[in-house]
């Protein structure tokens, strides 16, 4: 009998949406035809704290403590009875479930106010235009906020809401931290994750269960899982793998950690995992298995004798979303800015288009690992078959492509395939901001269902672009920019500073880029990170490459990643990181744009250097022409074709008359008899339905083989304009 698979995700991750990665296993498990079950235990137990059940039993443990309170929390404490009869309603109210509960919510009176509250001294200027629901979800947020941090002063320190202990799992070279805390008295919080777990595991009779852990913050949540079942449940075999094993543990050494789990699983899970079965099953040597740790007699080691290749993106099935909780997600919202909502708003279907980074040169990431390094597209037809199957399970229409760098070539065909097949879909991604998106394309991608778009911009320096090799200049990420804005796309920048040799100069240049991308409303939403060396890195790899010395941490038993480093040659780069941080904040509201950019700053800093318009005049350079291969595809419906005659001086001349019609409007023009014959023949090829698009060469040759003229003098006419307007698009 084979084996039944438990897939979990311990707490925290996010809590609009579940982490997809034990979605990817279950749809490759099925094409096994192996039983597999999953579950998302971080918002199961928010539900279960966050609850009047789980609050009352919260104060009760408050109420028997002796600990000493904050102001802050003991007025929590003091209107308990308030947050018990309240948080149920609230909680339906962030589940969508219980809309009606927003009226109550934003008059102030119904919800008990803490210091997360504080900082609404005016709420129209945010939320004026947002509406009433938007208005009491974030209200909503804050009072969630504000239970939080009584949590994390009187009850677990380790709290969080999108991430738990998360402290113990960054940076944690060693292990005695994490074993400390695991050896520790348990909390509610962790009764809580114990006793839920437990209930899975009584419900599903797993042989095998596979703990994901994609950030630090999910690391203490994972052992603790593993902790539970090795105790309770000692014949179970326990894996844990996901995005911290593969950045963190591809040099474990320290054997304590197999007290609490059996086997950790590197880079793509679904080859390792199914050596695992193989092995467990009996049909396979432990020295055979794929990218997997295990401690034998004593000492760790690291298994990879396995002959086969990873699974091709291809076969590894659609993911199946099945046993988790879709509809009892929270739609929070921490951050007013509508880019930035997408993160914590909404439930979103996550899916991959393509494995790795097809770009895989930036110095600063990890391009040598698998998940980066090994670039693997799918065809478009194939992702509209998984989006079609995704849109059935879970009946919602949103998703979210998670990968590194969405190629622009498969993001035109994906679009395309999704338009032939008239589906409903909303959709954002990540992107590198690239020349190929251009603003024909980002028509595409919005008619498609794209709502928005983040990049990487970084240092908005071009010396230092160049140093990280993203392949791209500021100027050439204005226009990218503006052309998503342009087509409704919003567009988040994901912003870095303190890269090695980063002076102070081009901190305040790269502010000032900032700065004049959103007065231009060409970036609606960003976020400043501070550059980490990491060892996986070019930069970690070869740090007197990029003139800085690695200082430490020296290789220990336990995760290996961030390091310390010495920048001889740049700015003293955390001085700067509040006055990004509280310019970024305004920015993002459209205010205090006209501020010098030194007001931001509590230390003398330079003026800018670039010119107050660099931004303004690289947007209005004109787009290169189309490639020698585009296509010509038509967004609209056919016409209709009337034909009249009209007196020009003493002759009468026919006319044509061409009406399209669309969602929004009518619109017609007027041209010759010849040439509307020439456009009605050519429509039907241009049409987003065809199964290939039509190429701008045909639609070239056509043209001038009907004696219409030279078409590159056409394409400057008022009428090509009046085209593109109304649905024409040259990809």
């Amino acid at each position: 009998m084979l084996l039944k698979t438990l897939l979990i995700t311990p707490p925290f991750t996010q809590l609009n949406t579940p982490y997809p990665a034990t979605a990817y296993l279950k749809g490759f498990l099925n094409t096994l035809g192996r039983e597999s079950y999953q579950a998302d235990l971080g918002i199961e137990v928010i539900l279960a704290l966050f609850s009047s059940k789980g609050l009352k039993k919260l104060f009760a443990e408050l109420e028997a403590s002796d600990a000493e309170l904050t102001e802050n929390s003991f007025r929590i404490y003091a209107l308990r009875d308030e947050y018990i009869s309240t948080i149920d309603p609230v909680i339906r109210f962030l589940k969508n479930t219980n809309p009606t509960l927003a009226h109550s919510i934003c008059d102030r009176s119904y919800l008990p106010e803490a210091s997360r509250f504080a900082a609404l001294a005016d709420m129209d200027w945010a939320f004026g235009t947002m509406g009433i629901h938007d208005k009491a979800r974030h209200l909503a947020t804050l009072y969630l906020e504000d239970l939080g941090d009584l949590i994390q002063e009187a009850v677990d320190p380790h709290f969080g809401f999108s991430r738990y202990a998360e402290r113990l799992g960054r940076s944690a070279s060693g292990f005695d931290a994490i074993e400390q805390a695991l050896e520790a008295q348990d909390t509610i919080l962790s009764t809580i994750l114990t006793d839920l777990l437990d209930q899975k595991i009584r419900k599903f009779e797993p042989g095998i269960v596979c703990i994901s852990v994609p950030f630090p913050g999910n690391l203490y949540g994972g052992f603790k899982c593993g902790q539970y079942i090795k105790k309770h449940y000692p014949d179970i075999r326990v894996v844990m793998g996901g995005g911290y094993a593969n950045t963190e543990l591809r040099s474990l050494k320290e054997p304590r950690v197999f007290n609490y789990i059996d086997f950790v699983c590197l880079d793509d899970g679904e080859a390792p995992l199914l050596s695992l079965l193989d092995h467990l099953d009996g049909h396979r040597e432990l020295s055979r298995l794929k990218r997997v740790y295990s401690r034998v007699e004593g000492t760790v080691v690291y298994h990879n004798g396995a002959k086969e290749k990873d699974i091709a993106q291809r076969d590894t099935g659609t993911p199946d979303y099945s046993d988790l909780l879709l509809h009892d997600y929270l739609s929070v919202i921490e951050i007013v800015n509508p880019m930035h909502r997408l993160w914590s708003d909404g439930r979103w279907n996550k899916l991959t288009l393509a494995h790795g980074c097809y770009w895989g040169k930036c110095s600063f990431c990890d391009i040598s690992l698998d998940y980066i390094r090994r670039y693997e597209p799918v065809t478009a037809s194939l992702l509209c078959d998984r989006i079609e199957e995704i849109i059935e399970q879970t009946q919602q229409n949103g998703f979210h492509f998670v990968d590194e760098a969405a190629p622009p070539a498969l993001l035109r065909d994906l679009a395309l395939e999704i338009l032939r097949r008239k589906l409903t879909v909303v959709w954002w991604t990540n992107i590198r901001f690239e020349k190929n998106f251009t603003y024909d394309l980002c028509l595409l991608l919005k008619a498609s269902g794209c709502i928005a778009i983040s990049g990487g911009l970084e240092v908005a320096s071009d010396r230092l672009l160049e140093r990280m090799k993203k392949g791209v200049t500021v100027a050439q990420v204005a226009r990218v920019a503006d052309a998503f804005t342009q087509a409704g796309i919003m567009v988040h920048a994901y912003l870095m500073y303190g890269f090695p040799t980063q002076t102070a100069q081009e901190t305040i240049d790269a502010l000032e880029m900032v700065r004049q991308l959103f007065e231009l409303g060409i970036v609606q939403s960003g976020f400043w990170h501070r550059f980490a060396m990491t060892a996986h890195s070019p930069v970690g790899l070869h740090p007197e490459g990029f003139d800085v010395m690695r200082l430490g941490p020296a290789t220990g038993t336990f995760a290996n990643n961030d390091l310390d480093h010495d920048d001889p040659l740049g700015a003293d780069h955390d001085l700067f990181a509040e006055g990004l941080r509280k310019s970024l904040f305004n920015y993002m509201h459209g205010v205090c744009l006209d501020f010098p950019l030194s007001r931001w700053f509590d230390f003398p800093v330079p003026p800018p250097s670039v010119s107050p318009r660099y931004i303004e005049r690289s947007v209005r350079e004109p787009e290169a022409p189309a490639r020698p291969n585009a296509v010509a595809v038509w967004l609209g419906s056919l016409p209709e074709v009337s034909v009249y005659e009209e007196q020009r001086g003493k002759n009468m001349h026919k006319v044509a008359e061409m009406v399209f019609y669309n969602k929004k409007k009518e619109w017609a023009i007027e041209t010759s008899v010849p040439f509307a014959d020439w456009l009605s023949d050519v429509f039907p090829h241009l049409l987003v339905s065809n199964p290939e698009p039509y190429p701008l060469d045909a639609l070239k040759r056509t043209f001038e083989s009907e004696g219409l003229g030279n078409f590159d003098v056409f394409t400057q006419s008022r009428t090509w304009q009046e085209l593109k307007e109304g649905g024409l698009l040259i990809l």
